[in-house]
């Protein structure tokens, strides 16, 4: 799979995640292999204020080993989003991602996100900015809902959006199965992903919603034709998902990792994050991401209160030492596959944006 200029090569790329594809996120993401990955979601306007640099410092962060990695932005105002796209380019993210998408209540009160797929006059003017603030071997990709509801009008806007960027320049779309009032309700729609795709022909199109596995990745690729896949919450917790659909297309067997290497990998997520953040806030940043983990343990229900008692860097040594003291092996999380509760809660936007 390309990306514009952007040889991006496995077909499941890491989505963005609002408060949750930090830094840290990314680089362990991207050890275990996944080929792209993007930032959690940033405003405009958060992206501009220089009065937010310190805090700006951290959002932005961006290292040698990411790329390539895609900046996401989100707001209302078509004016700012070039000046905000620059900025991220500046930082070093290699590719600037638009959202549509975002089905968050106050998100869409403030004309943003998945709003924006209602007036397709202003999201193409959002695309246009872009890609005219940006040098042309930087690639514009835009993140969308499959339309705002089931109506015919919004069918109409959402082709009138997803051919209207494409032909300004942008060089993939992410299409995600449900429509912005669905919000999280019901299967994401892949029939209508394959429609997309065909109607795309030859242009990039990835597929989002319900890929909480391997074998779904492969299940929608086959079954839609997109070129990619953009997994959301299916990877938070498990970042070896990238390589198992990677075994899973060669008709490997999936792996599991069993508890050493789970163990080695969270203490690698957990020292990075103290990097970023420091130990303080790390402990009360990375339960969220531990609960997660857990799935992965035979003991997944013990292991998940363990995480969520933890204050201080000493409570998350405690878990590693007690439950990850023995090689057993990885387990599937329970029910995998099943809708998880959405954490739009936590941030601006919601974990699947």
């Amino acid at each position: 799979m390309r990306i514009g200029s952007i040889e991006i090569g496995a077909p499941a790329v890491q989505a963005a995640l609002s408060g949750y594809s930090d830094w840290p996120m990314r680089v362990i993401a991207k050890r275990l292999g996944a080929p792209y990955t993007l930032c959690e979601v940033l405003l405009d306007r958060f992206v501009l204020d220089q009065r937010l640099q310190r805090a700006n410092r951290r959002q932005l962060k961006v290292t040698d080993e990411e790329h390539s990695v895609g900046g996401q932005l989100m707001g209302a105002d078509p004016e700012q989003f070039g000046p905000a796209a620059v900025r991220l380019v500046e930082a070093g993210f290699d590719v600037v991602d638009i959202n549509f998408g975002c089905p968050v209540k106050k998100v869409l009160g403030r004309c943003r996100g998945g709003y924006l797929l209602s007036t397709p006059k202003t999201a193409i003017e959002i695309v246009s900015r872009v890609r005219d603030a940006l040098p042309a071997n930087i690639p514009v990709t835009v993140k969308m809902r499959r339309g705002l509801d089931d109506s015919q009008q919004s069918t109409e806007n959402f082709y009138t959006i997803f051919d209207g960027a494409f032909e300004i320049g942008a060089a993939a779309v992410t299409v995600h199965g449900r429509t912005v009032v669905q919000r999280y309700d019901g299967p994401s729609n892949w029939d209508i992903l394959a429609q997309v795709k065909r109607h795309a022909g030859s242009r990039t199109v990835l597929g989002s919603g319900d890929l909480f596995s391997a074998e779904s990745c492969v299940e929608m690729l086959r079954h839609t034709g997109v070129d990619g896949v953009s997994i959301a919450r299916g990877a938070i917790g498990n970042p070896w998902i990238f390589q198992q659909v990677q075994d899973a297309l060669a008709g490997r067997a999936v792996r599991w990792p069993g508890l050493f290497e789970q163990r080695d990998v969270l203490a690698e997520h957990f020292r990075l994050s103290n990097e970023t953040y420091g130990e303080k806030r790390s402990c009360a940043m990375l339960r969220k991401f531990g609960i997660k983990y857990a799935q992965l343990h035979p003991h997944s229900a013990e292991v998940k209160e363990a995480f969520i008692r933890v204050a201080q860097p000493l409570d998350w040594e405690a878990v590693l030492d007690r439950f990850y003291a023995e090689d057993l092996p990885g387990q599937a999380p329970a029910g995998q596959g099943e809708l998880a509760e959405c954490g739009a809660g936590i941030a601006e936007a919601c974990p699947d944006c």
